[in-house]
C-alpha cells in the first residue's frame, strides 16, 4: 500500500437531529481529498468517536470508502481502552473494505509498556489491514515510549505511527530505532515541518480541513529541495495551527467548517461548538488568513 503524505482526521457531521450525515460524510471525504488530503481517517478523535456507536462506525466506513473508491485512502479509527472490543471493530473495518486502520492507545487504563505491545500485538494479528499506531499522551494519560513503538515496527502489518507526543526527541529516538520502511506521521500541525526535516513521512491532520492544499505545497517545497519558500508557507499557516486548537479539539474545526459553508452540523454531547469570543477568534482567524467566511 502507497502512503501519501497528508491525512486529514475527519470531522462526522451530524444533522439536525444529531444523526451521523452519511452522505455529507462522503461529501466531505471526497472534498478533503480534492483539496490537499492523500486520504482521510474516519472515526478519529476529529471524528468524535468516543459519541459513536459502534453500528454509526461501521456505516461511516462503509459509505465514505463506498464515496471515495480508489481516489484516495480511508482509513478506520477503531481503537479503543478495551483490546477485544479493538479487535472486534478492527475485523469490522476489514470488511467494510477499508485501506487501513488507526489504532490510538488505550485511554485511561495507563498500561504499563509490555501490556502496550501485547495489545498492539493482538489486534495487528487479527487483521490483515495495515495498521497506524496512534500515540497521543494528551489524550490517553499514558505514552508510548520509542522503544515499544520500534518493537512495534518489528510486527509484519504494523507500518505506522502517528506521533502527537509533542517530543521531537521521541520522534529522533523512533528514527533511529526503526527501519527506513517504517513511516512516522506528525500527529501535531505545528510540528509538521521539522519531524519532516528528521525523516517523518507526513502528518495526520486537522488544519487540512481548511488548508490541505496549502499544506500539500508546503510540503512538496521542503521535498524539492525549496527550504526557505516551505519554511515561508508554514509561517504563514501558523496561525490556521493555532487557531485550529484555540480549544479542545475537534470544537474549533467543526465550528470553522460551518463558518465557510461545509454545513457539517453540531457536535454530540458533552461537546459543544465554539460561541462567544472563541467563535469571534475563529472566525478572524479564517478571515485573516484570506478565506470567505459565510455570515
Amino acid at each position: 500500500m502507497k502512503f501519501g503524505r497528508i491525512y486529514t482526521a475527519m470531522v462526522t457531521p451530524f444533522n439536525e437531529n444529531l444523526e451521523v450525515d452519511y452522505i455529507k460524510a462522503g461529501e466531505l471525504a471526497l472534498y478533503l481529498i480534492n483539496n490537499g488530503s492523500d486520504g482521510v481517517i474516519v472515526s478519529g478523535t476529529t471524528g468524535e468517536s468516543p459519541t459513536l456507536s459502534i453500528e454509526e462506525k461501521v456505516q461511516l466506513f462503509k459509505t465514505v470508502k463506498a464515496m471515495v473508491g480508489d481516489k484516495g485512502r480511508v482509513i478506520a479509527g477503531t481503537g479503543s481502552s478495551d483490546t477485544r472490543a479493538t479487535i472486534a471493530l478492527t475485523k469490522q473495518a476489514e470488511d467494510a473494505g477499508v485501506d487501513a486502520c488507526m489504532v490510538v492507545s488505550p485511554a485511561y487504563n495507563k498500561p504499563t509498556q509490555a501490556a502496550l505491545y501485547d495489545h498492539f500485538k493482538m489486534i495487528s494479528e487479527s487483521t490483515a489491514l495495515p495498521i497506524i499506531v496512534y500515540n497521543v499522551p494528551g489524550r490517553t494519560s499514558s505514552n508510548i515510549e520509542a522503544q515499544t513503538t520500534a518493537k512495534l515496527s518489528k510486527l509484519p502489518n504494523i507500518v505506522a505511527v502517528k506521533e502527537a507526543a509533542g517530543s521531537i526527541d521521541q520522534v529522533m529516538e523512533i528514527m533511529s530505532l526503526t527501519d527506513d520502511d517504517f513511516m512516522v506521521y506528525s500527529g501535531d500541525d505545528g510540528l509538521t515541518l521539522p519531524m519532516l526535516a528528521i525523516g517523518a513521512q507526513g502528518v495526520i491532520s486537522v488544519s487540512s480541513h481548511v488548508v490541505g492544499n496549502e499544506m500539500q505545497t508546503m510540503i512538496r517545497s521542503f521535498l524539492n529541495g525549496d527550504f526557505a519558500g516551505a519554511a515561508r508557507i508554514n509561517a504563514s499557516l501558523y496561525p490556521i495551527y493555532k487557531g485550529m486548537f484555540i480549544t479542545s479539539s475537534p470544537i474549533p474545526v467543526k465550528t470553522a467548517l460551518n463558518l465557510l459553508g461545509h454545513e457539517v452540523g453540531a457536535m454530540r454531547m458533552p461537546m459543544q461548538l465554539a460561541e462567544g469570543e472563541v467563535l469571534a477568534k475563529i472566525k478572524n482567524t479564517l478571515m485573516d488568513y484570506g478565506l470567505t467566511v459565510e455570515a
